[in-house]
């Protein structure tokens, strides 16, 4: 008896907190937010199949589950679980029905997804292993995974430390997987956990964590722009525009530097961005949204919000707004937002992995 008055306090006080929270969010008057599914212990990256089917990662507890809204109500009602046993399952992406997801030092994938779970969601479908050779550090371990048009993989790879130079090169970069082998999109990217393809030019723009203990206020984390593959962004030698770093900066053995297009803040910890491509918010079609999962280690805390980050025609951006507050109510963390995503229907979903939910994001007339 104990222990169901125990499971129930547990569940009570879940189930509080993420109502306590919805309601402190603070968002245009246009739009409306709604809990759209819950009980996924600290969910990530989400995709979307060609039946409505999300599908996300859950990092807290190594598995990928599909998640469906089965009478159309705006709130999930079935989960299934499609892979377990992963080690930080965070990172999902769909090409050509097939379900591509991450843990630390593998990429997995399961074929014609949908097709298997019509015809058996009961038991786990079969997972076959794209690749196991990704560095297998815990440190900015978990991988955000996006395909491009061509149907070439990309993924990020952390620095397996604070600040550090690394005799394994594949450290601090995002790579691309094509044709089997792996290239260098970007170097000196101290820990990217989101990253986006410009949807007119399809160049890839990514977000970058800044390092830690240099203060409250110094360095930046970042977002960027690749103009050419391969290109060094300094990690760990210089951060954001300016910040010259006090152990490595003496050290740089002849990168030209690329600045970040945008200084999001010190240690607002970017963990996810898109860019909005549908209808529904037409006002701001075709601009970025960045998710801040809030500092750790600043003596006052920052982030813990959700931005809007617009674009001229050049691609540079002309105004960084928020969009989504009151995660942070004074010092009081009431969640963490993660990985936005832009359904089919134009809405948008955010991850929280502190209150373990994901939320929906509509225009009031939806």
């Amino acid at each position: 008896m104990q222990n169901y008055k125990f499971l129930f306090s547990i569940l009570f006080f879940s189930v509080n907190l993420f109502s306590e929270t919805i309601n402190y969010l603070q968002i245009d008057d246009d739009y409306k937010i709604s809990i759209f599914a819950s009980d996924i212990e600290s969910p990530r990256q989400l995709a979307e199949g060609a039946d409505g089917t999300i599908y996300v990662g859950s990092r807290g507890s190594g598995r990928i589950y599909a998640i469906r809204d089965t009478d159309n109500n705006g709130v999930i009602d079935e989960k299934i679980l499609i892979a377990k046993d992963l080690i930080y399952a965070t990172g999902v992406s769909l090409y050509k029905g097939s379900l591509y997801f991450s843990e630390i030092d593998k990429i997995w994938k399961i074929e014609d997804v949908s097709q298997q779970l019509k015809e058996n969601n009961s038991s786990i479908p079969e997972k076959i292993l794209v690749t196991d050779n990704l560095p297998s550090d815990k440190w900015h371990g978990w991988k955000w995974i996006k395909h491009d048009q061509e149907g070439n993989l990309y993924t990020n790879v952390g620095a397996p430390c604070n600040v550090c130079e690394s005799q394994d090169k594949r450290f601090a970069s995002i790579l691309r997987l094509k044709n089997n082998s792996w290239d260098y999109i970007a170097r000196g990217v101290r820990n990217s956990v989101g990253f986006d393809f410009h949807p007119i030019s399809q160049k890839l723009y990514f977000t970058d964590n800044g390092r830690d203990w240099l203060g409250d206020d110094s360095p930046s984390c970042e977002l960027n722009k690749v103009d050419s593959e391969g290109g060094f962004f300094g990690f760990p030698y210089k951060h954001a525009k300016n910040v010259s770093d006090p152990e490595f900066g003496s050290l740089n053995p002849g990168f030209l530097f690329i600045d970040p297009i945008a200084e999001l803040g010190a240690h607002v910890a970017p963990t996810g961005m898109t860019f909005y491509t549908k209808d529904m918010f037409n006002e701001f079609k075709n601009d970025i949204l960045i998710t801040l999962h809030g500092s750790w280690n600043r003596s006052s805390k920052v982030g813990y919000k959700v931005i809007r980050v617009s674009l001229d025609e050049e691609g540079n951006v002309s105004k960084v707004s928020d969009f989504i507050t009151g995660w942070l109510q004074g010092e009081r963390v009431l969640g963490r937002p993660s990985s936005p995503f832009v359904m089919s229907d134009g809405s948008i979903l955010i991850a929280d992995d502190k209150a373990n939910v994901i939320y929906r994001v509509t225009h009031q007339n939806q």
